[in-house]
């Protein structure tokens, strides 16, 4: 019998997220009815995940569960209860970790069977192949698009397939079949709609072609803009930023350890294309190594600081915390002599 646990890790979110579902579908297709749960390890415990999958329910015929954060999973313990899960597993639950990076830890990667179904790597396109995706998922939609409309697409959005799946469809609403998708069409649909996030945070944060106060209030703009989205978790936000400094971290330990490091190498270490690499360079100009380990400590505290009971100045926490990265580098600061 297959085990009922699978890991999919990787920051190609639109594949992985398919073999999720894929799972899923084959689930229902085995038992019928089930219950459905989705958590973030960072939120979590894992040992309330494993209550559930323990449990069981009265009233599907069985239980799917969806861990995301997955390289959080390290202790002794918590791998502990998933061997002993396993052990004792009927089949009547499933268990899916998720996780946005490439490995995690290698104690955990030895509980999963490393078969193709149940351990799955789901990297980035190739930068050759972007391009052709999106003209093709116009073309079998029975849309045209030129080749520079196209190319602004992949500019203006993060490149992974569920991103580009969500933002090209947007013009399947708004042209009629047959129409050719032009620059003037994108910047229309895109580029003065599109719903911001961490990532068009981070890239504000290190467009290089302003000052550093216009960097700090397009900033504060696009926050104030993600806090009224319908996805305005502090916590998802706070993560999202540490990802992006983490990365800064990384990039200046390769710079530092191969200054003529190649586009292959990048590749290889997860800054997948050409707009992501101008970024971290762009990033790097700003922010020394010993400044990004201050930023990422001021993230963590602003997040402890939320989850302890701060939620009545959440946005006065998140706003210093813009401050801090844009002007003081990481720096720490008594008090703010702006009105945020």
């Amino acid at each position: 019998m297959e085990a009922p646990i699978y890991l999919f890790t990787g920051p190609e979110f639109g594949k992985r997220n398919d073999a999720v579902d894929a799972v899923k579908k084959a689930f229902i297709k085995k038992v019928g009815e089930i219950d459905e749960h989705s958590f973030y390890l960072c939120e979590t415990p894992f040992s309330q995940v494993m209550t559930i999958l323990q449990s069981g329910t009265l009233f599907s015929n069985g239980v799917f569960v969806v861990c995301k954060n997955a390289e959080l999973l390290k202790k002794k313990d918590e791998l502990q209860m998933i061997s002993e899960w396993l052990e004792s597993a009927e089949g009547s639950a499933i268990l899916v970790l998720v996780s946005d990076e490439i490995s995690v830890d290698s104690k955990l990667e030895k509980i999963v069977p490393n078969t193709k179904q149940n351990r799955q790597k789901f990297w980035e396109m190739f930068e050759s192949d972007k391009l052709p995706w999106v003209i093709n998922f116009f073309t079998k939609n029975g849309y045209l698009i030129t080749k520079d409309a196209a190319q602004l697409i992949l500019d203006l959005v993060e490149n992974n397939t569920e991103a580009l799946k969500q933002e090209c469809s947007r013009f399947f609403v708004c042209f009629e079949k047959d129409h050719e998708i032009t620059e003037a069409d994108v910047d229309s649909i895109l580029t003065h709609t599109r719903e911001e996030n961490v990532f068009s945070l981070f890239n504000q944060m290190c467009n290089t072609s302003v000052s550093d106060e216009k960097r700090f209030e397009n900033s504060l703009a696009i926050l104030q803009k993600i806090k009224l989205s319908n996805d305005s978790s502090s916590t998802k936000l706070l993560i999202g930023l540490a990802s992006c400094f983490r990365k800064l971290e990384k990039w200046h330990i390769l710079h530092n350890e191969n200054p003529y490091i190649d586009d292959f190498e990048l590749k290889k270490n997860g800054f997948s294309g050409s707009i992501m690499q101008k970024q971290y360079r762009n990033a790097a100009k700003i922010w020394s190594v010993g400044q990004a380990a201050a930023i990422l400590a001021n993230i963590s505290a602003v997040d402890m600081e939320i989850r302890s009971g701060g939620t009545l100045i959440e946005n006065t926490l998140l706003n210093t915390l813009i401050y801090q990265i844009v002007l003081k580098k990481g720096a720490s600061i008594n008090s703010v002599d702006l009105d945020i």
